[in-house]
């Protein structure tokens, strides 16, 4: 991959001025002014890169006043709770990934969100032993899981991070009490989702006086700064242990689920290490399970790199083609055999084993689409059995939405870090009194049980985040990761390939058009794909419809180790903004 010097994007000079003069826990202006922020930076100490300006603004804030990756993932966080509560916040749960520069290490703090102990495998079907339809099940509390990004965000500090919690909220107090104008996808989601919002205590903070919040109206969440207060007077145990864990049981019970107060005092985070593979000469850290993400993004990298997809044209038919039915392979292996390895076994060796991805690679034929994808057998590859039955699942969810970001500091260190409340606005629950919006996690379990990713007690859902680091001769390169559900595999994918295999710059790669299909009738692209390509695919059985739509956000850093320079890019699909750092 080149590195290309050609990066004249600034930031504006008024910001970088602001912070250089305010600490952090203190700023009282910030730019609300979109339009003054950029997709595109660069910078000698560090960047930032999230789905929206504030957000960034909040965590280059922290870098620019010393501290480090980490402190400023953290106040990202809560901000973007704040400015993106469709996506993200203490209501949910997600996925660190974090490279270590002094101890040369990548570790991942998992706070995937957890069933309750009143959970069961059949709790998704109705009376006749049908699946309950995916609208009716992700609005209930049945739907909502143990969150664990507060506690997540306290277990990062807490090892890596060099500022405290209570400095890192304030600016997320600031913007809930205080109020911002909401941008053009939060009044989107609003607008799509406001009869079920309005069934519950998110209607008065969304839908004032009946009326949903429009584009540039100003979004005022009291209830949440209130929240935020006592977490920053009380610490994490009056979100898992107090009053507030309290107020959230009650109101899952009140919706239909079995969430106690004990679920939320028992919840704790893992320590995981990343799942690695190679592509082209780079290494690829990336999510091991309850995330699927890892695993078939390198083994969907290992087919593709088995027919050295780069012959062909970036927009070429062979291209689209051979990435569909890459990822019709892998989507029949992921509904197969992934789910919480603390429950099951994931047979990974065999999912990865070269042999295994050449038996793969040879289902794949130019001339024609693979009529009925299945799942292959990894356990032939295995000092094992497989333990589990493949279980068929209603295909009637929708793909859920999520947010992405990236850190890199002026010591090395980076993070990558998607985080999710799974649909927009999760279940639609907010706790009241609170402002905290409940995901539906939980349904990411299968809705028909007896598979590897059944629910059971205790047990975190298939997740497909995949934060993914790239790094060459060791060191890192490049962060990726994406919202979008189960299309978020298929989007770090296609963005790791247009940056590696095709050369590209880094914006390039990220705005080049999507695909996505995990079956052969679910089809979704974005705009830009030609028609002469659309017609070879639909030639080869490819049901591709007529329009096109958006496929995730991705949020990237590349990292030019030989010139000490970061650029950041934001995906223009949301309206985020990269912000780099200069001393």
């Amino acid at each position: 991959m080149k590195k290309r010097l050609k990066w004249l994007f600034a930031v504006p000079l008024s910001l970088l001025l602001m912070f250089s003069m305010l600490p952090v826990g203190m700023a009282k202006e910030w730019d609300m002014n979109y339009e003054n922020y950029r997709q595109v930076a660069t910078g000698m100490d560090g960047m930032v890169t999230t789905a929206h300006p504030l957000a960034s603004q909040i965590g280059a804030e922290v870098l620019k006043n010393g501290g480090n990756a980490i402190d400023a993932a953290v106040a990202i966080q809560f901000a973007l709770n704040v400015t993106e509560p469709m996506m993200s916040g203490i209501g949910g749960g997600g996925f660190l990934m974090y490279y270590d520069a002094e101890a040369d290490e990548t570790l991942i703090l998992n706070s995937r969100e957890r069933a309750p102990a009143g959970a069961t495998p059949d709790m998704f079907l109705k009376a006749d032993g049908e699946p309950i339809p995916f609208a009716e099940r992700a609005s209930g509390g049945k739907a909502v899981g143990v969150p664990g990004t507060l506690k997540g965000l306290e277990n990062a500090l807490e090892k890596w991070g060099t500022m405290s919690m209570e400095e890192l909220i304030d600016p997320a107090i600031q913007l809930a009490q205080d109020g911002f104008p909401i941008d053009s996808v939060l009044a989107s989601a609003i607008e799509d989702n406001k009869a079920m919002l309005y069934k519950t205590a998110a209607g008065n903070v969304f839908i004032p006086d009946g009326k949903p919040l429009r584009e540039g109206d100003l979004l005022v969440q009291k209830d949440l700064a209130k929240t935020f207060e006592l977490i920053k007077t009380e610490g994490t145990d009056a979100f898992y242990k107090g009053e507030i864990a309290e107020a959230i049981a009650g109101v899952v019970q009140q919706y239909g689920g079995s969430m106690t107060t004990d679920d939320l005092a028992a919840y704790d985070t893992t320590w995981d290490k990343p799942i690695w593979g190679e592509y082209k000469g780079y290494q690829i850290a990336s999510m091991p399970p309850p995330s699927s993400g890892g695993v078939f993004l390198l083994q969907m990298l290992g087919i593709l790199d088995g027919v050295d997809l780069s012959q062909y044209d970036v927009k070429s038919w062979e291209k689209y083609h051979l990435l569909a039915e890459a990822m019709h392979l892998a989507y029949a292996d992921r509904a197969a055999y992934a789910g919480d390895p603390e429950f099951i076994d994931v047979p990974l060796k065999g999912l990865l084993h070269p042999d295994y991805i050449q038996e793969r690679l040879n289902l794949i034929s130019l001339d024609s689409m693979i009529e009925k994808p299945t799942a292959g057998d990894p356990w032939a590859y295995e000092n094992a059995t497989q333990e589990t039955e493949i279980v068929e699942q209603p295909d009637d969810k929708n793909p859920g939405e999520t947010t992405h970001f990236s850190v890199a500091d002026q010591w090395g260190n980076v993070v990558s870090y998607t985080t999710t409340i799974e649909q927009l606005f999760g279940t639609g629950i907010m706790v009241p009194g609170y402002g905290i919006m409940l995901n539906n996690e939980l349904t990411d379990f299968d809705a028909v049980p007896g598979g590897a990713n059944q629910v059971e007690p205790n047990k975190r859902p298939l997740s497909s985040m995949t934060p993914t680091i790239v790094y060459e001769n060791g060191k890192p390169v490049m962060t990726v990761g994406s919202p979008g559900g189960p299309t978020i595999i298929t989007s770090v994918l296609q963005t790791i390939i247009h940056s590696i295999a095709y050369d590209m710059e880094l914006k390039a790669a990220v705005e080049e058009p999507r695909i996505y299909t995990n079956n052969t009738s679910s089809y979704r692209y974005e705009d830009g794909i030609t028609e002469e390509a659309m017609e070879q695919l639909r030639m080869r059985g490819h049901q591709f419809g007529e329009n096109s739509t958006v496929i995730g956000n991705v949020q990237s850093i590349w990292i030019d180790q030989k010139e000490g320079i970061f650029k950041g890019v934001a995906d223009s699909s949301r309206n985020g903004a990269a912000i780099g750092i200069d001393f």
